[in-house]
């Protein structure tokens, strides 16, 4: 593509649709401190809120980028110059990309004003296990859905078959050492509001090893929670509704 068709593409687009710039190009980046990207193969992609974003042949991360709020413009001399600049009261940023060849440059008009809907939160999770504790444990009965603590949210307080205080802590995805210190720091809470003895479950699909070593040596207890997320979340081995905190 030559480099006056793709000038007069972008110039004609920049702040109304998207444009995506294809080819080989240098980078240089002014701001909070100065960076350059010798020539390679890269994709630019410029939305119409401004936002500015070079990418590489690899990663997810854009290897430059500007937010939204920038005002970028193109330039035409012995190569095409896309500018991006960002300015405030305390800083000026700038991207120059300078593109010496184009492979494709085209812009597209999008339509989309959905917003995500995210399946699988830990409060889901919560609403479901409130149906039937009995997934965890064996006899677990709901007393209390979010309880608020100085520092956090403890997700679900139980009593067991022996009458004792349960703290359960719900993870998505592995649990770890944040989640281990997490359920410990609500079950010692709880001690000293209740001033009866507290045990603590956490809740996960996984955790890793250091993390239940923690765990079994803080004194408290892990419990696989198998789910998967199609439509909805679904906790695997729940098929009945049972009674719910409201019953109790």
């Amino acid at each position: 593509m030559k480099l006056k068709e793709a000038f007069e593409l972008i110039k004609s687009n920049l702040g109304k649709k998207l444009v995506i710039v294809i080819g080989k190009c240098r980078v240089r980046y002014e701001g909070r401190a100065t960076s350059k990207l010798s020539e390679g193969d890269r994709v630019l992609i410029i939305k119409g809120d401004g936002t500015f974003l070079v990418h590489q042949n690899s990663g997810m991360a854009a290897i430059n980028y500007q937010g939204p709020g920038s005002v970028a413009r193109a330039e035409l001399n012995a190569f095409l110059r896309i500018i991006s600049e960002r300015k405030s009261k305390k800083l000026n940023e700038r991207i120059d990309v300078d593109f010496s060849s184009v492979d494709f440059a085209g812009s597209f008009d999008l339509i989309d004003d959905k917003q995500i809907s995210i399946y699988g939160s830990e409060k889901d999770l919560s609403n479901l296990l409130l149906q039937d504790l009995n997934i965890v444990e064996s006899g677990l009965v709901p007393v209390q859905q979010e309880s608020s603590f100085l520092k956090g949210r403890m997700d679900i307080v139980a009593r067991d078959r022996e009458g004792r205080l349960v703290v359960i802590e719900l993870k998505r995805r592995q649990a770890e050492f944040s989640a281990v210190t997490q359920l410990k720091r609500y079950v010692e809470e709880l001690e000293k509001r209740k001033n009866e003895k507290v045990r603590g479950i956490l809740c996960a699909p996984g955790i890793s090893k250091n993390a239940l070593s923690m765990l079994e040596k803080s004194g408290l207890e892990f419990s696989k929670l198998d789910y998967a997320i199609e439509k909805e979340v679904i906790i695997k081995g729940l098929e009945k509704k049972q009674k719910t905190l409201d019953f109790y």
